[in-house]
């Protein structure tokens, strides 16, 4: 898998241009040729617009694009991938979600 990261000429957008994911990864029944560009742009101080462009030839017979807006949070955040075989993570989350049911925290 390649990856290239770059910014908009203003600076607000970090583009991110993945290639030669090969044929290992398995999305949506795409092929070697999964072509995926994101976008994440800072649309307001606390505002970031996730974009990302999928195309395939093998598999779709045209780029497809999603778009998400995510606003700035001050909860505490687990990026899942690091989590992905972490079977205690069920417990640590069922005990902090029954600390906030009894307002313990």
């Amino acid at each position: 898998m390649v990856r290239r990261f770059s910014r908009s000429l203003g600076g607000d957008t970090l583009v991110v241009d993945t290639t030669n994911v090969g044929e290992k990864v398995e999305y949506g029944g795409s092929t070697g040729r999964l072509h995926v560009v994101e976008r994440l742009t800072r649309t307001g101080p606390s505002t970031i617009t996730y974009r990302a462009t999928v195309d395939d030839p093998d598999t779709w017979s045209t780029p497809w694009t999603m778009e998400m807006p995510f606003a700035a949070t001050g909860a505490r955040l687990s990026e899942y991938a690091c989590h992905e075989h972490n079977y205690a993570m069920e417990g640590g989350l069922r005990g902090a979600r029954a600390e906030e049911k009894a307002g313990t925290k």
